[in-house]
Protein backbone atom coordinates (compact mmCIF):
# COMPACT_ATOMS: atom_id res chain seq x y z
CA UNK A 1 0.00 0.00 0.00
CA UNK A 2 1.06 3.58 -1.27
CA UNK A 3 1.28 5.99 1.80
CA UNK A 4 -1.34 7.86 0.81
CA UNK A 5 -4.51 5.90 1.15
CA UNK A 6 -6.99 6.51 -1.14
CA UNK A 7 -10.50 7.54 0.10
CA UNK A 8 -13.27 6.68 -0.36
CA UNK A 9 -13.08 3.15 0.44
CA UNK A 10 -15.41 0.14 -0.23
CA UNK A 11 -17.03 -1.85 3.07
CA UNK A 12 -14.84 -4.62 2.94
CA UNK A 13 -11.42 -2.09 2.75
CA UNK A 14 -13.45 0.24 5.83
CA UNK A 15 -13.84 -2.59 7.50
CA UNK A 16 -10.18 -3.75 7.05
CA UNK A 17 -8.85 -0.33 8.07
CA UNK A 18 -10.87 -0.31 11.24
CA UNK A 19 -10.05 -3.63 12.22
CA UNK A 20 -14.13 -4.59 12.15
CA UNK A 21 -15.78 -7.11 10.28
CA UNK A 22 -17.84 -5.29 7.31
CA UNK A 23 -20.89 -7.12 9.00
CA UNK A 24 -20.11 -5.89 12.70
CA UNK A 25 -19.57 -2.20 10.22
CA UNK A 26 -23.06 -2.72 9.06
CA UNK A 27 -24.31 -3.73 12.28
CA UNK A 28 -23.09 -0.25 14.10
CA UNK A 29 -24.44 1.30 10.96
CA UNK A 30 -28.08 0.04 11.55
CA UNK A 31 -27.52 1.00 15.40
CA UNK A 32 -27.02 4.78 13.97
CA UNK A 33 -23.33 4.37 15.69
CA UNK A 34 -22.14 5.46 12.14
CA UNK A 35 -23.56 8.42 10.31
CA UNK A 36 -25.45 7.21 6.92
CA UNK A 37 -22.77 6.82 4.15
CA UNK A 38 -22.08 8.16 1.02
CA UNK A 39 -23.01 5.72 -1.76
CA UNK A 40 -21.72 5.30 -5.13
CA UNK A 41 -23.92 5.47 -8.48
CA UNK A 42 -24.03 2.05 -8.37
CA UNK A 43 -25.34 1.98 -4.77
CA UNK A 44 -22.15 0.80 -3.31
CA UNK A 45 -21.35 1.95 0.41
CA UNK A 46 -18.35 4.73 0.19
CA UNK A 47 -16.60 5.45 3.44
CA UNK A 48 -14.58 8.41 4.33
CA UNK A 49 -11.35 8.66 6.56
CA UNK A 50 -13.54 10.20 9.10
CA UNK A 51 -16.11 6.95 8.79
CA UNK A 52 -13.09 4.76 9.63
CA UNK A 53 -12.26 6.86 12.64
CA UNK A 54 -15.23 6.42 13.96
CA UNK A 55 -15.50 2.95 13.58
CA UNK A 56 -11.84 2.30 15.23
CA UNK A 57 -13.58 4.80 17.91
CA UNK A 58 -16.21 2.31 17.91
CA UNK A 59 -14.12 -0.93 18.22
CA UNK A 60 -11.86 0.94 20.71
CA UNK A 61 -14.80 1.33 22.91
CA UNK A 62 -16.07 -2.26 22.81
CA UNK A 63 -12.72 -4.13 23.10
CA UNK A 64 -13.21 -2.41 26.88
CA UNK A 65 -16.57 -3.58 26.94
CA UNK A 66 -18.70 -0.49 26.69
CA UNK A 67 -21.79 -1.10 25.92
CA UNK A 68 -23.79 0.04 22.52
CA UNK A 69 -25.42 2.64 24.84
CA UNK A 70 -22.45 3.81 26.55
CA UNK A 71 -20.63 4.03 23.22
CA UNK A 72 -23.45 6.22 21.67
CA UNK A 73 -22.86 8.56 24.37
CA UNK A 74 -18.94 8.65 24.36
CA UNK A 75 -19.76 9.34 20.73
CA UNK A 76 -21.87 12.37 21.39
CA UNK A 77 -19.01 13.63 23.85
CA UNK A 78 -16.31 12.88 21.22
CA UNK A 79 -18.06 15.11 19.10
CA UNK A 80 -18.71 17.88 21.23
CA UNK A 81 -15.94 20.44 21.30
CA UNK A 82 -17.89 21.91 24.19
CA UNK A 83 -18.19 18.33 26.14
CA UNK A 84 -16.55 18.50 30.23
CA UNK A 85 -14.17 15.64 30.69
CA UNK A 86 -16.14 14.98 33.58
CA UNK A 87 -18.58 13.86 31.86
CA UNK A 88 -16.69 11.34 30.11
CA UNK A 89 -15.24 10.29 33.38
CA UNK A 90 -18.39 9.70 35.10
CA UNK A 91 -19.13 7.40 32.15
CA UNK A 92 -15.73 5.26 32.42
CA UNK A 93 -15.86 5.47 36.10
CA UNK A 94 -19.66 3.52 36.26
CA UNK A 95 -18.07 0.93 33.58
CA UNK A 96 -15.23 0.27 36.18
CA UNK A 97 -17.62 -0.31 38.86
CA UNK A 98 -19.78 -2.38 37.15
CA UNK A 99 -16.73 -4.63 35.78
CA UNK A 100 -15.66 -4.76 38.86
CA UNK A 101 -18.99 -6.42 40.05
CA UNK A 102 -19.05 -8.68 37.42
CA UNK A 103 -15.23 -9.43 38.39
CA UNK A 104 -16.33 -10.39 42.28
CA UNK A 105 -19.62 -12.37 40.66
CA UNK A 106 -17.34 -14.50 38.53
CA UNK A 107 -14.99 -14.79 41.21
CA UNK A 108 -17.43 -16.20 43.50
CA UNK A 109 -18.56 -18.67 40.87
CA UNK A 110 -14.89 -20.04 40.58
CA UNK A 111 -14.89 -20.78 44.16
CA UNK A 112 -18.02 -21.94 44.53
CA UNK A 113 -17.29 -24.32 41.32
CA UNK A 114 -13.50 -25.16 42.55
CA UNK A 115 -14.98 -26.36 45.92
CA UNK A 116 -17.26 -28.44 44.38
CA UNK A 117 -14.66 -30.10 41.92
CA UNK A 118 -12.86 -30.91 45.08
CA UNK A 119 -15.62 -32.75 46.72
CA UNK A 120 -16.00 -34.65 43.82
CA UNK A 121 -14.11 -38.03 43.88
CA UNK A 122 -14.02 -38.18 39.97
CA UNK A 123 -14.33 -41.81 39.93
CA UNK A 124 -16.56 -44.46 38.63
CA UNK A 125 -18.82 -44.47 41.44
CA UNK A 126 -22.32 -42.28 40.14
CA UNK A 127 -22.66 -39.84 43.53
CA UNK A 128 -21.42 -36.62 42.37
CA UNK A 129 -21.44 -33.53 44.76
CA UNK A 130 -21.56 -31.07 41.37
CA UNK A 131 -24.68 -32.91 40.13
CA UNK A 132 -26.12 -33.10 44.00
CA UNK A 133 -25.38 -29.24 44.44
CA UNK A 134 -27.12 -27.99 40.96
CA UNK A 135 -30.01 -30.41 41.86
CA UNK A 136 -30.28 -28.61 44.87
CA UNK A 137 -30.05 -25.12 44.05
CA UNK A 138 -33.09 -25.39 41.92
CA UNK A 139 -34.74 -26.84 45.20
CA UNK A 140 -33.32 -23.47 47.46
CA UNK A 141 -34.35 -20.83 44.86
CA UNK A 142 -37.41 -22.48 42.57
CA UNK A 143 -38.54 -20.86 39.08
CA UNK A 144 -41.40 -19.05 39.02
CA UNK A 145 -43.17 -19.37 36.03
Amino acid sequence: MSSTQQWPVAIGEAARRAGVSARMLRHYESLGLLPQVARSESGYRQYSAADVHVLRFIRRSRDLGFSIEEITTLLGLWQDQERTSASVKQIAQAHIDSLSERIAAMQAMQRSLQTLVQCCHGDDRPDCPILDDLAAADEVSPRVS
